[in-house]
């Protein structure tokens, strides 16, 4: 009589033999522990399975703390906007505004940017790929008729500003972005001659000149210098020959000091920078610098608190636009300023991150694109508040997502935007999905 056999007993975590033939053993042995501990998706034959664990919620979605941090600049921007401009209707040249007028265009800015921001996150990168060289068309058509008198608008001599009956839109803002994804766009394109330089950087370097010579000719040099170190970054970044690239960078830093040397009153800036004190500068082209270094003065370390500025009572030109980050030191001190430094270098660096992450999992243009905006972000900031502080000469550049200003705050948020879309769709190809 044939024996029967004995079954050992079967573990719950247990799995047959023949599912280690039909899925391949790297399923199966995540299967038999429950998902792997990384998370990490395994790939047979042409498609992608996720480990069985549950997704957090922080894995969900879009990069949450960078969204919040962004949205604490624009709310401390929109308090120290407010601060700032209150005191301006006491001025003849502002007789006809209210107390809350400039709070209250910038309030609509940041809705119309908040609106622009959620269209913009709708696109997938590859759009905005295909998008990049029409964007870029638009910016320069943009960028020539600002110079028609009948259709720039002119302030404080420059012409820089194109009346849309609301809001003034500045297309420098505009080219800002559109140079960068088309920079980023051009590298995707080239890549096989990244190492050859002149053929690699050549049809970008005449892109970015004739940019230029239409910024200076409004004039905006402050736009022109954030709109080089975005291309050159790019063009770093993405593998372009990096002896060669410092070799250029040499060049258009001695092209900038030629420029400067070759203007009057850029000239000027600069001796008024580096002696703001002097009889011939204080009330002059160091006017702006030697009240912003009283305001940091006042404020000393923990400030004299909200709305207890002396300099914003008309003693501070541009207090509201390019010189807040003086009155948010003479209100909060040292330590609010460097709470400010220190929220744009954690959102630089963490837009980089978002940028290499892309670049990793082999989305360049998108990779790019987000580093592209880190570069912006934070070369503006850095000259800001260098700027602020008397490191800098004087360079009529806004504080990102806090300063006074419709078009900067609409085009930083669209920037902020598509880096959301990058870290979501880095996010979607993690877990198994497509971009």
């Amino acid at each position: 009589m044939a024996t029967s056999r004995k079954r050992s007993p079967v573990s719950p975590t247990a799995k047959p033999s023949w599912l280690g033939r039909l899925l391949g053993r790297d399923l199966a042995g995540a299967l038999a522990t429950g998902g792997a501990s990384d998370g990490l998706p395994v790939r047979l034959s042409n498609r992608t399975y996720s480990g069985s664990r549950n997704l957090a919620v922080r894995e969900l979605g879009f990069d949450q703390p960078l969204l919040w941090v962004v949205v604490g600049l624009l709310a401390w921007g929109l308090v120290m906007v407010y601060s700032a401009s209150i005191a301006l209707p006491d001025n003849p040249r502002f007789a006809n505004y209210t107390h809350t007028h400039f709070v209250a265009r910038h309030g609509l800015f940041m809705m119309i940017g908040v609106v622009a921001a959620i269209m913009a996150f709708q696109f997938p990168m590859k759009t905005w790929e295909r998008a990049a060289p029409w964007l870029f068309a638009i910016a320069l058509v943009l960028l020539v008729l600002v110079l028609f008198p009948f259709i720039g608008k002119g302030v404080n001599g420059a012409r820089r500003w194109i009346s849309l009956g609301i809001i003034n839109f500045q297309p420098s803002e505009l080219a800002k972005l559109a140079v960068l994804l088309y920079a980023a766009d051009y590298m995707v394109r080239r890549m096989e001659v990244k190492e050859r330089f002149f053929r690699a950087v050549a049809p970008m370097a005449v892109a970015v000149a004739v940019v230029g010579m239409l910024l200076l000719a409004e004039p905006d040099m402050g736009a022109f210098m954030v709109i080089v170190v975005i291309a050159m970054g790019i063009l770093f970044l993405g593998g372009v020959n990096a002896r060669m690239f410092f070799l250029i960078a040499l060049v258009v830093v001695a092209a900038f000091a030629l420029m400067v040397m070759m203007s009057d009153w850029r000239r000027e800036r600069i001796f008024a920078y580096l002696d703001p004190w002097s009889v011939e500068h204080a009330l002059g082209k160091g006017y702006q610098l030697s009240h912003s270094l009283i305001a940091f003065g006042r404020g000393e370390i923990f400030g004299v608190g909200l709305g207890g500025s002396v300099e914003k009572l008309h003693w501070l030109p541009e207090a509201h636009t390019d010189f807040l980050l003086a009155v948010l030191g003479e209100e909060f001190g040292l330590v609010g300023v460097l709470v400010v430094i220190g929220l744009f270098m954690w959102l630089t660096r963490r837009i980089m991150h978002i940028g290499r992450q892309a670049i990793a999992l082999d989305q360049v243009f998108a990779g790019l694109v987000a580093q592209g905006v880190g570069l912006w972000i934070g070369f503006q900031s850095f000259i800001n508040i260098g700027v602020n502080l008397g490191a800098l000469p004087t360079k009529g550049l806004t504080l990102p997502l806090m300063s006074y200003g419709g078009s900067a705050v609409l085009m930083n948020l669209v920037a902020i935007a598509i880096v959301l879309r990058v870290d979501y769709e880095n996010r979607q190809m993690m877990r198994g999905g497509r971009a």
